[in-house]
């Protein structure tokens, strides 16, 4: 009993136990609240996701110790990084989601508490390599997002995104526990560390047992073949919801990836690993880019944008198979914070062009907006340009480091391709500037303000600039930023 509940038990579930309680007491609230007044789940929502981030802060600062639950959560600084950035991108979306949902007619507290449930989900995905304990925060991180994608119960493109969603997600979380079963079939273990070093009489299941696994995982990220959900799912989703999916889900998903490849590198050796993560960054890339270019609405654009960063970051996951070293890490892990803000800025921009149920989602409906309302067309600039990998963005930050380790790692044909993709996703990401700057006023469609989208929108449009370039003061900089992203992967097997 005494190894199962250690003494760190509480504090090292803390962050976990916040989002998913908080997710359970906002929903509590609602139902017990007069129905006269109506319940505004962000007063109770921002607080808990400040909590949340406090208590990885705590985390990321303790010695590494024995995880709770038997080992089966691993509270160390890698899985604070990765909580602290799906906790940033779901602060942000509560800034932003008030908002859109008024202005679409739908604001209820149950969505607010789904965001917290899957970021719960988010945290326990990414710190464990315990495999029913990765499974159960997969399907805690999923659920919310099926319902979420459908939230819009009369929008037929909504209902066709929850409905898509959950089935290709549903067989996918079928394909992950086929691949707990082959590697329990052939090891007797659900660790998956003690699974690869156990001996095996059958030690081709256990290497096919790793592989489904990882492409379970790998539709989770939209990575080629598993990315034809994206679009239609991207698109359907109320805007918010997008944000959410687009930044956080791929952010806990990488932090399992991660993980996971780690820990069954000795297992899958005696595969060509890397040819095949060279091959699927490859292919991403390149499919997502060339997806994009033929986009007139911006959701779907982003949505395929996706994933191609998948495809980027993905060159920084061959590395590692090439290398073997656990360093380029520390890349994937700035690369995924600066996409956070990168996409949740698009977003917000988004959220704060919608008024009175209607959307301005179609390139064609920008023109003139960045000289009406010139901080959304400037912080829409500083996203796109950041997006496309041009200085002195994070983007360009986050690029360089991805493919100066996979040129320390010998992958210099991926990176050349790499490079040569960034440069084709240019022509899709300036296409919305030039809406925005230099195509005639469209229709005009009503906008209202809102304080949260507006902070939104400036934190983000800051941060892109911050995490690059800014110099260590007051407030951390981006050389305290590198520290911090090197210290993160310390504590990876």
């Amino acid at each position: 009993m005494r190894s199962f509940f250690n003494e760190g038990y509480f504090s090292d579930l803390l962050p976990f136990l916040i989002l998913g309680g908080g997710g359970v007491l906002v929903l509590t609230l609602d139902a017990l609240w007069p129905r006269r007044r109506s319940f505004d789940a962000t007063v109770l929502g921002v607080p808990l996701v400040l909590a949340a981030v406090a208590a990885l802060i705590a985390q990321w600062s303790r010695p590494q110790t024995p995880g709770p639950l038997g080992g089966m959560y691993i509270a160390d600084s890698f899985g604070a990084f990765i909580g602290i950035t799906v906790s940033i991108s779901l602060g942000l979306t509560f800034l932003i989601s008030r908002h859109y949902l008024k202005q679409m007619g739908r604001c209820r507290a149950e969505y607010f508490a789904l965001l917290l449930l899957c970021a719960s989900g988010m945290i326990l995905f990414a710190s464990s390599t315990e495999l029913l304990s990765l499974f159960l925060g997969l399907e805690l991180l999923s659920f919310p997002v099926y319902i979420l994608s459908g939230y819009f119960r009369d929008d037929a493109k909504s209902n066709e995104a929850g409905m898509k969603y959950f089935l290709l997600g549903a067989f996918s979380s079928a394909v992950f526990l086929f691949g707990v079963a082959l590697i329990y079939g052939a090891t007797g273990q659900t660790d998956l560390a003690a699974a690869v070093a156990a001996p095996s009489p059958m030690p081709v299941l256990r290497v096919a047992g790793a592989v489904i696994v990882l492409s379970g995982l790998l539709f989770k990220i939209a990575s080629v073949p598993f990315h034809m959900w994206a679009p239609d799912v991207y698109e359907g989703a109320p805007t918010s919801v997008t944000a959410f999916m687009a930044t956080a889900v791929k952010t806990a998903a990488f932090g399992a990836l991660i993980r996971v490849l780690l820990a069954a590198l000795p297992t899958l050796s005696v595969i060509p690993i890397q040819t095949l993560f060279w091959w699927l960054a490859v292919l991403s890339m390149t499919v997502g880019n060339l997806a994009a270019l033929t986009q007139s609405n911006v959701k779907r654009m982003l949505a395929y944008s996706s994933i191609a960063h998948a495809g980027y970051i993905l060159v920084g996951v061959t590395a590692i198979t090439a290398s073997g070293s656990k360093a380029p890490v520390a890349a994937i892990l700035y690369y995924l914070l600066a996409y956070t803000f990168m996409n949740l800025c698009a977003f917000s921009v988004l959220v704060a062009l919608t008024g009175k149920g209607r959307e301005r989602l179609e390139v064609g409906e920008m023109g003139g907006l960045g000289w009406k309302h010139p901080g959304l067309g400037l912080a829409m600039s500083l996203s796109m340009v950041g997006l496309a990998g041009i200085p002195p963005t994070a983007g360009f930050f986050g690029k360089y480091y991805i493919f100066q380790g996979a040129l320390e790692a010998g992958l210099v044909g991926l990176v050349v391709i790499g490079v040569l993709n960034s440069a084709l996703s240019v022509y899709y990401y300036l296409r919305i500037l030039v809406a925005f700057y230099m195509k005639p006023a469209a229709e005009d469609v009503p906008t209202s303000r809102s304080a949260g989208v507006g902070l939104a929108v400036a934190l983000t449009s800051i941060a892109i600039l911050w995490i690059a370039v800014g110099p260590d003061g007051i407030l951390p900089g981006f050389p305290r930023l590198l520290g911090w992203v090197r210290d993160s992967f310390a504590s990876l097997p």
